[in-house]
């Protein structure tokens, strides 16, 4: 019998990759439970962004299959460049300078362990 696994997705987060891989090492690897706890009390923006993923695969397991959380483990998690949004700043003396709002995409999937 193989392993299910359940995934959730969040697109086009605005957050950087860079400053949302930060919050993401910080949770891979541990159990549901756990992670929702040390998300809670994390002081950065992408702590929400993480917890709105992390409860939605959580909700699809315990839909799916009935699987409460202090079973689940985060086996992935994943942070991925999405569009950047490019915007102009203009500048002393005629000069324009261009601002990369850059955007995230999120993967996470949990297995019972």
């Amino acid at each position: 019998m193989e392993k299910k696994t359940y995934k959730s997705q969040y697109k086009n987060a605005a957050q950087s990759p860079q400053k949302l891989r930060l919050v993401a090492d910080v949770v891979r690897g541990k159990r549901v439970d756990i992670a929702v706890d040390l998300l809670t009390f994390l002081n950065k923006k992408g702590a929400k962004i993480v917890l709105k993923a992390l409860n939605s695969a959580a909700a699809n397991a315990k839909n799916l299959d009935g699987i409460q959380t202090e079973k689940l483990y985060i086996t992935k998690i994943s942070v991925d460049e999405a569009t950047t949004l490019k915007r102009v700043i203009f500048e002393s003396r005629a000069n324009v300078s261009t601002l990369n709002k850059r955007r995230s995409n999120l993967n996470i999937e949990l297995s019972v362990k």
